[in-house]
């Protein structure tokens, strides 16, 4: 049996708008492949920081990237404003995967789609560690 794919808006929990730069694009006139990624992980971190209380200064923990792929379905190229769906496909004790796809503005299908994976880690031992409540709670609006 095949799997849905995730590429509609309704897919997706929290969207975050971003703006297009000009050195987003490659040679060709598309945005780069790896602007990609950035864009996913500044969702992800910017939810982790505004809605779970994550201080990126202070905190004892951190998330790390462990897994992240992205594929790619429609060009974008700069200028556009595009819109980064985010939600979480799924929870374990210190990690967290989300899905994530990006749409031009004005389309409900997306451009592209991922998933980043995030294991927490204490920063004073470099070892994984249960994801604060606070966190998980915030994470959890979004499966």
């Amino acid at each position: 049996m095949s799997k849905k794919l995730p590429i509609k808006k309704s897919d997706y929990i929290y969207f975050q708008s971003i703006s297009t730069r000009w050195n987003d694009n490659d040679i060709y006139g598309h945005i780069n492949n790896v602007q990609y990624y950035s864009y996913f992980d500044t969702v992800v971190n910017f939810y982790l920081i505004e809605k779970a209380g994550l201080n990126i200064h202070s905190s004892s923990i951190v998330g790390y990237a462990v897994n992240s792929s992205c594929n790619y379905l429609s060009a974008i190229s700069y200028p556009n404003m595009i819109y980064v769906g985010l939600r979480v496909n799924k929870i374990g004790n210190s990690s967290v995967t989300y899905g994530l796809a990006i749409f031009k503005k004005g389309s409900n299908k997306a451009s592209a789609y991922g998933e980043l994976t995030h294991v927490f880690v204490e920063k004073s031992k470099n070892k994984p560690t249960q994801i604060p409540t606070k966190i998980q709670n915030a994470l959890k609006k979004l499966l």
